[in-house]
């Protein structure tokens, strides 16, 4: 194991966003973004906490290295200048609002580790899960201020190689826009200093501020509001984090890899036990299997085979979907913010356990998914802040999902190249499972991150492989 103390700060600095020319846009972003009702559920959920793995030559120059760093992510945050602000909750306000006033900047820790690189960046071991906490920041919370983002740099001389820690508020981020912001930061960095548009952005990574697409048609605003200054209330305007499990002191870090012929092949044994279950109902009325489903459901199944609970207390998934293309008019793609909806499943354990356990499990996730665009996708919305909120500080099983292969989040290019690996640090205290695409590249295989009980972790890693195999 890697020394915990290997970890030197080298510096902290505020990195503000670089000012505006005169030739600029002729839209700057906006400096306050108001709360909307897709950002209320998460003010105060855990903060999504990710770790970019790079590995470059020996040659490389740390101090080269760091100062574009700092520039693109100064050049970046003049494009998502709102993200330099912090959040806040005045008392003439009816709801919470980020802010950037002058001054704000971001932090932007430089530090250096003399632990073992390739065993922290390598995909095919297990890596103890406290070793990863000392290479992402903090974010600076009160009860009356919150940070949007922070950052971390650390290098790792004897490894060739450094990595990226980021920490981000998910009241103002959903996965789609940290994502986007990421790749906007990396996409500056590597075209830097090539051409006076150097910093232009693509379209797709350009910001779309205006929150005026989302309309609360529903009323769930105050609904909302309601609810989160009564979770330790009343009349609780704070924005501490709230307290979840704690992880156990051996949990131990693991990814696994479903290929793309290992979806197909579960989707159709899914398809053809469902046949046998369901034979009078049409065709249309079946779910429709996705590489979500399936990749979810199974996860699920070998998790809670692995940890093999004594009780029949019911146990629960969450996950969310994006929003932006299912309103209409649907809203842009690159929309800033949360534009998310939660889905709770909750199901009998022993029926998950059982012979059709699989199929039980992506048959319910098949069908929360297809309520969401037959029902309405904000249908049952007010009850996701009181669901999730008491479920992750009980001890019972619940089973969360963080990050999409959608985001491809292994693109992320700084201009030394592309991620060997890319981690979810935040599913340790959420108990999440983690999505992303192939960092090999190859279409439609997923990698899926889980944080464990280290005897559970080598059970769930042996009932992962042989379901695979017997298929």
């Amino acid at each position: 194991m890697a020394d915990l103390n290997s970890v030197r700060v080298l510096e902290v600095c505020n990195v503000a966003p670089q000012p505006s020319s005169p030739a600029g846009s002729a839209t700057p972003p906006p400096e306050a973004l108001p709360l909307t009702l897709f950002d209320l559920p998460w003010l105060r959920f855990a903060p999504v906490q990710r770790l970019f793995f790079y590995e470059i030559s020996n040659s490389f120059d740390t101090t080269i290295l760091v100062s574009k760093l700092k520039a693109s992510l100064s050049v970046a945050l003049q494009q998502f200048l709102p993200l330099a602000g912090n959040l806040k909750w005045p008392q003439d306000s009816p709801k919470p609002i980020l802010n950037y006033v002058q001054d704000d900047a971001v932090s932007l820790t430089i530090a250096e580790s003399d632990a073992d690189f390739h065993h922290l960046s390598s995909r095919s071991n297990f890596v103890e899960a406290k070793e990863y906490h000392s290479l992402v920041p903090q974010l600076t919370t009160s009860h009356e201020k919150a940070a949007a983002v922070a950052f971390q740099v650390t290098i790792f001389p004897n490894g060739n190689g450094f990595s990226i820690g980021t920490s981000m508020h998910h009241a103002i981020l959903d996965g789609k826009s940290s994502t986007m912001f990421v790749k906007s930061w990396a996409h500056i960095c590597e075209h830097l200093g090539d051409h006076p548009s150097g910093s232009a952005l693509p379209d797709q990574l350009k910001p779309f501020f205006d929150r005026r697409v989302v309309q609360d048609a529903a009323g769930l605003e105050p609904i909302f509001l309601n609810q989160l200054q009564n979770l330790d209330g009343p009349n609780n305007r704070s924005l501490m984090v709230t307290q979840f499990k704690s992880p156990p002191p051996d949990a131990v870090r693991g990814i696994f890899v479903i290929t793309r012929p290992e979806i197909e092949a579960m989707k159709q044994w899914v398809s053809t036990k469902m046949a046998e279950m369901i034979k009078n109902e049409k065709q249309s009325d079946r779910p429709h299997l996705s590489t979500f489903s399936v990749t979810c459901a199974y996860t699920w199944v070998c998790l809670l085979k692995a940890e093999e609970k004594q009780t029949d207390k019911p146990v629960m998934m969450g996950f969310t979907l994006d929003c932006r293309p299912r309103f209409d008019p649907p809203i842009p793609a690159n929309y800033f913010g949360n534009c998310i909806a939660g889905r709770v499943i909750v199901s009998e354990r022993k029926g998950l356990l059982g012979e059709d356990g699989l199929t039980v499990a992506v048959n319910q996730i098949s069908e929360a998914i297809k309520s969401a665009d037959s029902d309405g996708i904000l249908k049952g919305a007010e009850t996701l802040i009181p669901i999730v909120y008491s479920a992750e500080r009980s001890e019972e099983r619940f089973m969360g999902v963080a990050g999409s292969p959608r985001f491809g989040i292994y693109d992320t290019d700084f201009g030394w190249g592309r991620p060997s690996k890319v981690e979810v640090v935040s599913i340790e205290e959420t108990g999440a499972m983690s999505l992303a695409e192939s960092r090999d590249g190859i279409a439609g295989d997923v990698e899926v991150g889980l944080v464990l009980e280290k005897h559970h972790m080598q059970a769930f890693a042996s009932l992962f492989a042989k379901g695979l195999q017997d298929l």
